[in-house]
C-alpha cells in the first residue's frame, strides 16, 4: 500500500486523481485550501479521502503538512503537485495581484510540494513527484499570459528534478488539454466550450477521470524507465490545425466521408 499525496484534489483533476489511486487500495491525503466537493458520483464506491488545509503556496506549510504524512504512514511514495488557478484575462489587464498568486500557486506551489516530499523520498530510497502542466505552456494561448508561463515553468522543474535526483526519485508531468472540470465550466460558456471542442480533433474535452489515468501510469511500475518527462493528453490538440481551419475539407470529425 502506497502513502500518496495530491495538492488540489478537493474537484476536477486532483479529486479524480485521488479517487483513482485510493480505487487501488493506495493510503491518499488531500491537500487543498477548500474542503472536498464530495465524491465523484460516477464511482459511488470511492473512499472517502483525507483532507488537510493546506495552501500549497505556504511552503512552511506544505513542509509541515508532508512531514506530518511521513510521520504517520511511516513513507511518501507519491506526491502529486496538482493545485492550480488561473484567471482569464488580456496582458493589458493584469494586476500584480493576480498574477503574483497564479505565480505563487502554480509554480512555487508545485516546487514547495517537491522540494519538501524530494528529502523525504531520497532518504527512504525511492519515489515519484508528479505535477499537473499543460499545453498552454506548449505554445501561445490569449487570455492567459501568466498561467502560461506557470505551466511552461513546471515542466522546466519537473527535467531539472530528475536530473539531480535519478535513479533514486523519477519526476513527471501530467499535460493535459481542455478537461472539463469546475474551473473551466466556470470560465467558459456552453457555446466556448462548443467553439474549443472545434478545435480539438477529438472533438471534446477530457474528463478528470481521463487524466487521473494518466497519472495512475505514471506512478507506477510500469512507468519506472519515465522520468523528466511531459505525457500529453490533449485528444491531439498542438498535433497540428485540425480540419475546423481549412473549409471544405472532407473529413468530419476525422472520419472521411
Amino acid at each position: 500500500m502506497r502513502v500518496i499525496v495530491v495538492s488540489g484534489a478537493s474537484s476536477g483533476i486532483g479529486q479524480a486523481v485521488a479517487e483513482r489511486f485510493a480505487a487501488d487500495g493506495d493510503r491518499v491525503v488531500n491537500f487543498d485550501v477548500a474542503p472536498p466537493v464530495g465524491p465523484d458520483p460516477a464511482a459511488p464506491d470511492a473512499a472517502v479521502i483525507p483532507w488537510v488545509k493546506v495552501d500549497v503556496a505556504d511552503w512552511s506549510a506544505v513542509r509541515a503538512a508532508l512531514d506530518e504524512v511521513h510521520r504517520t504512514h511511516g513513507g511518501l511514495d507519491v506526491v502529486v503537485a496538482n493545485a492550480g488557478i488561473s484567471n482569464r484575462r488580456g496582458v493589458l489587464d493584469l494586476t500584480e495581484e493576480d498574477v503574483r498568486r497564479t505565480v505563487d500557486v502554480n509554480f512555487m506551489g508545485v516546487l514547495a510540494m517537491w522540494r519538501h516530499a524530494a528529502p523525504h523520498m531520497v532518504r527512504q530510497g525511492h519515489g515519484v513527484l508528479l505535477a499537473t502542466a499543460s499545453v498552454n505552456g506548449l505554445r501561445g494561448y490569449p487570455l492567459y499570459a501568466d498561467y502560461n508561463a506557470t505551466k511552461a515553468a513546471v515542466a522546466s522543474l519537473c527535467r531539472t528534478f530528475a536530473l539531480e535526483l535519478s535513479p533514486v526519485v523519477r519526476t513527471a508531468c501530467v499535460t493535459p488539454g481542455a478537461v472539463l472540470t469546475p474551473m473551466q465550466r466556470a470560465e467558459y460558456t456552453d457555446a466556448m466550450l462548443a467553439e474549443v471542442n472545434e478545435r480539438i480533433p477529438s472533438r471534446r474535452h477530457a474528463s478528470p477521470r481521463e487524466i487521473a489515468a494518466a497519472f495512475h501510469y505514471l506512478a507506477s511500475p510500469e512507468a519506472s524507465f519515465v522520468t523528466g518527462q511531459e505525457l500529453v493528453v490533449d485528444g491531439g490538440e498542438t498535433a497540428g490545425p485540425t480540419t475546423a481551419f481549412f473549409p471544405g475539407h472532407a473529413l468530419t470529425n476525422g472520419v472521411q466521408g
